[in-house]
């Protein structure tokens, strides 16, 4: 996949962070759950988001659609800042931009009728009447493979694959321009992941929509995403065309991620971390990889690294692994 950068982002962050205020020890403290995020989604392109759970990914997500308020930084969509965004300004905003969640057996009310939950984004988003919108629902269905004679039907009397595609049924309702995949596959059989996978991209194809795709199964990203960032501990570590960074790793912890997949036989010395991760809540200065990093040197624990640019559009902040 090609990503074509002379077109201006549909969505973007910068210097994004996002603080937790935590209580360890007995002792107020903070949890750096994202620090210094700066991200680009492109129209009608993928970017993939990847990272062991706890490294902030879910929080990039949840941040960029404003249910969390970002603690500093910038996030801009059609470039205007929108971090601010409240009342109807925030719900229009959200009619651009819908959500895809991991679990389709709790994102889904359980007591609402099918027809009823991909109903309300209409209600809240539109002015149409109630058979116009029954109409797009039936429209919608069809997009995302469901039987329309189904409209009646509650949560619990489809499978896992089916609830899942209620819910990007339900996120297509207003025409999105992006939708941020919360790892919308990772609780689906891996025969119905496929599927799923192939639905959006046909989406995509489709309609020309933009995602966000977050995830920590490696396999998934590279097979629907354009561009993919890796994120270690709230910080971007690497960011890179899909197979760029995927042939040519360039930092230790992405080395060390694509050396876990299943198959792959690249586990060598160079590429094993070693120890345990470092804590979030006020993490040490330097870099957050120094105290697993197999190729770290005394520098490494002082200052905290930057992204630089190694090759057109692949950027690492490890300049030792270069």
């Amino acid at each position: 996949m090609t990503l074509d950068r002379n077109t201006d982002p549909i969505l973007e962050t910068q210097g994004l962070c996002k603080f937790f205020p935590v209580k360890s020890r007995g002792r107020k403290a903070t949890l750096k759950a994202v620090e210094d995020v700066n991200l680009k989604i492109h129209p009608g392109k993928t970017l993939g988001l990847v990272g062991e759970s706890g490294s902030g990914k879910s929080t990039i997500a949840f941040t960029m659609v404003l249910l969390h308020k970002p603690t500093s930084g910038t996030i801009l969509y059609e470039n205007e800042a929108i971090g601010g965004l409240k009342g109807r300004a925030l719900t229009k905003f959200r009619e651009h931009v819908q959500m895809v969640f991991q679990d389709p057996y709790s994102s889904l009310d359980p007591r609402q009728k099918l027809l009823t939950i991909i109903e309300r984004p209409l209600k809240i988003h539109t002015d149409l009447k109630r058979g116009p919108r029954r109409e797009r629902v039936i429209e919608i269905l069809r997009q995302v493979g469901l039987d329309t004679g189904q409209l009646y039907r509650y949560p619990h009397e489809f499978s896992g694959g089916q609830r899942q595609r209620i819910a990007v049924a339900r996120a297509l309702a207003v025409n999105p321009s992006l939708i941020v995949c919360d790892e919308p596959v990772s609780a689906l059989d891996v025969s119905v992941q496929a599927q799923i996978l192939n639905l959006f991209k046909k989406l995509q194809n489709d309609l020309g929509l933009a995602y966000l795709f977050v995830s920590h199964e490696l396999n998934v990203v590279r097979h629907i995403s354009h561009e993919v960032a890796v994120i270690y501990m709230g910080r971007i570590v690497e960011h890179a065309p899909t197979e760029d960074l995927f042939t040519d790793p360039r930092h230790p912890y992405t080395r060390a991620l694509l050396a876990s997949m299943p198959g792959q036989e690249r586990a060598k010395e160079g590429v094993r971390l070693v120890g345990e991760i470092t804590s979030p809540i006020d993490p040490p200065q330097g870099c957050r990889l120094a105290s697993r990093c197999p190729v770290k040197d005394g520098a490494c624990a002082e200052k905290t690294p930057e992204l630089f640019e190694v090759s057109p559009g692949h950027f690492t902040a490890c300049a030792k692994s270069v």
